[in-house]
């Protein structure tokens, strides 16, 4: 029967997150009481670790999903402007400063061969519109990419959280189980033991 020995390398999804083990029995897994506390304490770690992997993965999704509509918005602006090129009209506009703060502008997209964007930290740069516009497009890519792998990642936590509950709960049952046998057969012991002892 040797040779059946298990892997050790834990499995994990696409992002390098393990899977939570799947006690299938616990006698197997738990051999003896004295394993009970350890086992238990691992678990809650592992449901802790999970959990904070959890937050700062709806952080990041957070933040994707504010991201994305801006670049959506600026990516649009800049195909607006590069359409307009062929266009020999000015261009009459309004342009927002801050959130209810507007400038009016006449722009000549005829001249209007490069576009300066924000890309955070107070830092802007100025891009010819043919690679702010690939650019952009790159970025929205993916962000989009980056907030499905978010999701995902987040389904994929909230079932290892689920499955370590479950197997904290067996492991506890089990040592519940487990201490009654003990209790009724450390009776039954003392009871056999009074006639034959001496």
């Amino acid at each position: 029967m040797a040779g059946t020995k298990k892997s050790t390398t834990p499995q994990t999804n696409a992002r390098g997150i393990p899977y939570a083990p799947f006690i299938d029995n616990v006698t197997d897994y738990v051999t003896t009481r004295a394993d009970v506390e350890p086992t238990l304490r691992s678990f809650q770690e592992m449901i802790s670790k999970y959990q904070f992997m959890e937050v700062n993965t709806q952080r990041r999704a957070t933040g994707l999903r504010e991201k994305i509509p801006d670049i959506k918005k600026t990516l649009e602006m800049v195909r607006f402007l590069n359409v307009r090129r062929k266009n020999p009209d000015p261009l009459q506009t309004n342009f927002e400063l801050n959130d209810t703060l507007y400038a009016r502008a006449t722009v000549d997209p005829v001249h209007a061969d490069e576009v300066y964007l924000w890309l955070g930290a107070n830092v802007m740069l100025a891009y010819p519109i043919d690679e702010a516009q690939a650019m952009l497009a790159e970025k929205l890519t993916t962000a989009e990419v980056s907030l499905g792998h978010c999701d995902e990642d987040l389904e994929f936590l909230r079932e290892q959280i689920t499955t370590m509950e479950v197997a904290t709960a067996r492991v506890y049952n089990w040592d519940v189980v487990q201490r009654r046998k003990d209790k009724a057969e450390g009776k039954d012991d003392d009871a056999g033991k009074g006639p034959s002892g001496g």
